[in-house]
């Protein structure tokens, strides 16, 4: 319930006052033992308060979905090993992991439906990228948008990439993983209309720094309009793209020539 259906109900004598406050303290925040739930961000923001669970224990996670399953939006839980899976799991059983992305969902069905100006398409460059790659496809279809993955198609096997080269012609959004020296998405921008954003991983040898190496050649694309977020955030490249999908406006392809 949302601030103007409490003031709603206030205001037609069917709340009394010490019941509205509570109310509206509920809908403002909802606080639990470790963290302070915010269940109006998804309103302001189009995207729900997600859980980041890498440096959190098992024990907090489910403090914290356990109230969040309450909430009419879907839960996300980010950056969660199988171990730590199986522990929330065996208290929360309605959670569903999902291995590769390494991402815990629940309230499926109060996911919000189809939006968008239409398919986001999702690229990893390899097969050590699938992981971050899946983040943000699975966050993606959390959020209510349509996702094409196409993995494997970096650029030491270019002719891998051509192959998928309808879907990239007609997705409105492109995001490409990539680690090693981050190519990928330098050259998906010089093929497509679309705006690209950027997904450097930590995969890669010595020199590579962790990502370091790729997100400063995706930071330095001499291609035009590519977006770079931080080193294996498909977290954030799917927010990213699901707010440029939103938006409206002509989706891009061949009948737009």
């Amino acid at each position: 319930m949302d601030t103007r259906e409490i003031l709603e109900l206030f205001r037609r004598g069917d709340l009394s006052i010490g019941e509205a406050e509570q109310r509206l303290e509920a809908a403002a925040g909802r606080a639990c033992p470790s963290a302070f739930l915010d269940p109006g961000r998804r309103e302001r923001t189009g995207v729900p308060e997600v859980v980041f669970g890498e440096g959190k224990d098992a024990g907090q996670i489910i403090d914290i979905v356990r109230r969040m399953l309450t909430m009419p939006h879907v839960v996300i839980v980010t950056r969660v090993s199988a171990s730590k899976a199986a522990l929330v799991r065996a208290e929360l059983p309605e959670l569903r992991y999902h291995r590769r992305a390494r991402m815990l969902t629940g309230n499926s069905g109060r996911a919000p439906g189809a939006a968008g100006r239409g398919s986001v398409a999702v690229l990893a460059a390899g097969t050590s990228d699938v992981p971050v790659a899946e983040e943000a496809a699975l966050t993606l279809e959390c959020l209510g948008h349509g996702v094409a993955r196409a993995y494997d198609v970096g650029v030491a096997g270019i002719h891998r990439l051509f192959v998928h080269r309808k879907l990239l012609e007609t997705a409105a959004v492109v995001i490409a993983v990539a680690g090693m020296e981050g190519a990928l998405p330098s050259v998906v921008a010089g093929m497509v209309k679309a705006p690209v954003i950027a997904v450097p991983t930590s995969v890669g040898y010595g020199t590579g720094q962790g990502g370091l190496a790729a997100l400063l050649a995706m930071l330095n694309s001499c291609a035009p309009g590519v977006a770079v977020v931080n080193i294996d955030n498909g977290f954030g490249a799917a927010c990213v793209a699901a707010a440029i999908n939103a938006t409206g406006g002509e989706k891009p392809g061949r009948e737009n020539d």
